[in-house]
């Protein structure tokens, strides 16, 4: 061995993703996420912590938000097996459930000014309203559609509704072979706002049936919407003010409702109290935590598990 040659020290590998991804711990990470309610706000900010943080969330809690929020509606589209791959990404997902992508004016729908996109207070997601999406031809394919979302436009204008939704396996629904079937080319300059994928045109393709406009309230031919090639929806529609006399009974749906909630925090009483003693903290109240002698909010625990974490693994 050189005389320049230094020794360096290696730690042992633990064999696990933890240790890969910097976090000593990263059950941890899920602990404090159930204890909050999943909070959307905050797992966004911890994904924006740094590179280690967002794999952790890409790979392991935004799939976690999607089964806590929506256990039946993920159960359907992942076939039973949760812990696999989803197309797209489980964060896709958990950013089509909860975000509303907002709109601007398309070839086929004009709109007087864009509509910014926002975090959705809550949004039902259901069955029915998918098969009123589909061609006739394509009713064996399984699609979930949220309610529109509901942007007033002014007091001369119908207010515009802005809708999403997912397919059940759609590289191998018949919506998509009849898209390629039809040569139906993808949309240029436009990316699927959940996964950043191409989309197509379903208006272009002529594949919105007559049932979709009745199921969102909406003039025939006053909606338009899209769908990429992993298989989510967007769209928008002119919805008509309707009386209670036009109120018609639906059918009971198997349906899924997805929502913010209060913020994500819970009371935690001395009973119920979760502690981490390895990492120093305790849970104390309304989301707050013990770290020391202070008492810090989640996302600064978050960053404190992170360098403590860091430490402890070098």
């Amino acid at each position: 061995m050189s005389r320049n040659q230094r020794l360096r020290y290696n730690p042992p590998s633990q064999g696990s993703e933890s240790a890969e991804s910097g976090i000593f711990n990263e059950r941890v990470l899920v602990l404090l996420f159930e204890t909050i309610r999943w909070d959307i706000h905050t797992l966004c900010s911890a994904s924006s912590v740094n590179r280690k943080l967002r794999a952790i969330a890409k790979r392991l809690l935004w799939r976690q938000v999607c089964l806590n929020r929506a256990p039946r509606m993920v159960a359907t589209l992942a076939n039973g097996t949760p812990n696999g791959r989803f197309c797209g990404g489980w964060h896709a997902l958990a950013k089509l459930m909860f975000f509303c992508c907002g709109c601007e004016s398309t070839r086929h729908f004009k709109v007087s000014k864009p509509s910014p996109g926002h975090f959705a207070k809550a949004s039902r997601f259901s069955k029915t309203s998918g098969r009123s999406f589909l061609a006739k031809k394509c009713r064996a394919d399984l699609l979930y559609v949220s309610d529109p979302c509901e942007h007033p436009t002014g007091d001369k204008e119908d207010d515009l509704g802005i809708y999403r939704g997912v397919f059940k396996g759609f590289s191998r629904s018949r919506t998509r072979a009849c898209l390629i079937g039809r040569q139906v080319g993808l949309e240029e300059g436009m990316r699927c706002p959940y996964c950043g994928a191409r989309v197509w045109s379903m208006t272009t393709a002529g594949l919105v049936p007559k049932s979709a406009a009745r199921r969102l309230g909406s003039h025939s031919g006053g909606l338009d919407y899209f769908v990429c090639v992993n298989g989510h929806l967007h769209g928008t529609c002119w919805l008509v003010p309707l009386s209670s006399d036009e109120d018609e009974d639906e059918p009971e749906d198997e349906e899924e409702e997805v929502s913010e909630g209060d913020g994500g925090i819970r009371e935690v009483d001395n009973q119920d109290r979760t502690s981490a003693s390895d990492m120093g903290m305790e849970f104390k109240g309304r989301g707050k935590m013990e770290m020391g002698n202070s008492l810090v909010g989640p996302h600064e625990v978050l960053v404190g598990i992170h360098q403590r974490s860091e430490v402890l693994s070098s």
